[in-house]
C-alpha cells in the first residue's frame, strides 16, 4: 500500500506536461498514440472527446481506482486515481513521457513546465470554508475578522507558492479547493462533495540536453515526498481528516 492512501478518501497521483507549441491534432496520430497506451494498459478502454475538443483515453473505475491520459492543445496529462503504489503511478507517467517525443513530437525544448502532482479529496457535507478555517487556522492578522458577530466564513482557500532554488524554475505549491457557496451557507444546506488539497512540485522551462523527461519527473516525485513529510502530511492532511472526524 502506498503511503498516503490513508490520509483522505481518495489520493491521486497525476503528471502534467505544458508545451510551447500546440501539439499535433491529426487523426492518425491521436489514435495511434492512444493505441500504444492502451496496448500497456489494455483496461483503459473509453475514448472520448471532450466539447472542448480535449481528448481523452481512461478505465472503468475498478476497486476504487482509475487510470486516464488526456491530450490537450498545448498539454499532456497522465493520472491515476488511488493507485497501488506510488511505484506504479510513475511507470505509467513514464510511458507517456517516452512516447511522446517520437509519436506526437515533442522535444525537450518545448517544455514550457512539468508538473508532479499529489491530490487529496475529503468528502464533507456542510461548509468547507469554515471546516478549513477551523482545520488549519486563520492567521493572526485576520483572527479579528473571524470574530466578527455573527459572521460565517464563506471563502477560505489557502495556496501557497514556493521557489526552490534561486533561478526559481522549480516550484512547489499547495493550494486547498472547496466547494461550499454562499446559496448554502444561507439556507444551511450542504450536499456531500469534496474538499480538494493539491501540492505540486514543477519545473519550468526546457530541458537541458543531459536530461530527459523521465528523469525529471522522477526528480520531482522525489523531492515532492520529501516535501509532503516536512510540511503537507502532519501540517494540512491530518489537520483537515481529523477535523472531518471530530464532527
Amino acid at each position: 500500500m502506498q503511503p498516503y492512501s490513508t490520509l483522505a478518501d481518495d489520493f491521486y497521483c497525476n503528471m502534467h506536461l505544458n508545451t510551447e507549441m500546440a501539439l499535433p491534432a491529426d487523426r492518425e496520430t491521436i489514435l495511434s498514440f492512444f493505441e500504444r497506451v492502451q496496448k500497456t494498459y489494455p483496461s483503459m478502454r473509453n475514448f472520448f472527446t471532450r466539447e472542448n475538443g480535449d481528448f481523452v483515453l481512461e478505465q472503468d473505475k475498478e476497486d476504487g481506482s482509475k487510470r486516464w491520459v488526456s491530450l490537450e492543445p498545448r498539454r499532456i496529462c497522465r493520472g491515476f486515481l488511488n493507485p497501488p503504489s506510488i511505484d506504479e503511478a510513475i511507470g505509467q507517467h513514464e510511458l507517456v513521457l517516452d512516447l511522446i517525443p517520437f509519436m506526437l513530437s515533442v522535444s525537450k525544448l518545448d517544455c514550457e513546465a512539468l508538473d508532479y502532482v499529489y491530490g487529496f479529496d475529503y468528502l464533507y457535507r456542510g461548509n468547507h470554508d469554515q471546516l478549513v478555517a477551523d482545520a488549519l487556522g486563520v492567521p493572526t492578522s485576520l483572527a479579528s475578522f473571524a470574530k466578527i458577530p455573527g459572521a460565517q466564513v464563506i471563502n477560505f482557500e489557502p495556496v501557497v507558492t514556493l521557489a526552490l532554488e534561486e533561478s526559481c524554475r522549480r516550484h512547489a505549491r499547495w493550494q486547498v479547493e472547496t466547494r461550499t457557496n454562499a446559496y448554502q451557507v444561507r439556507r444551511q444546506e450542504f450536499p456531500e462533495e469534496n474538499v480538494t488539497v493539491c501540492f505540486t512540485v514543477r519545473q519550468y522551462g526546457s530541458l537541458g540536453p543531459d536530461s530527459t523527461f523521465e528523469d525529471t519527473v522522477r526528480a520531482l516525485r522525489v523531492m515532492s515526498d520529501e516535501l509532503m513529510e516536512q510540511c503537507v502530511m502532519e501540517q494540512i492532511l491530518q489537520p483537515i481528516r481529523e477535523t472531518i472526524a471530530a464532527r
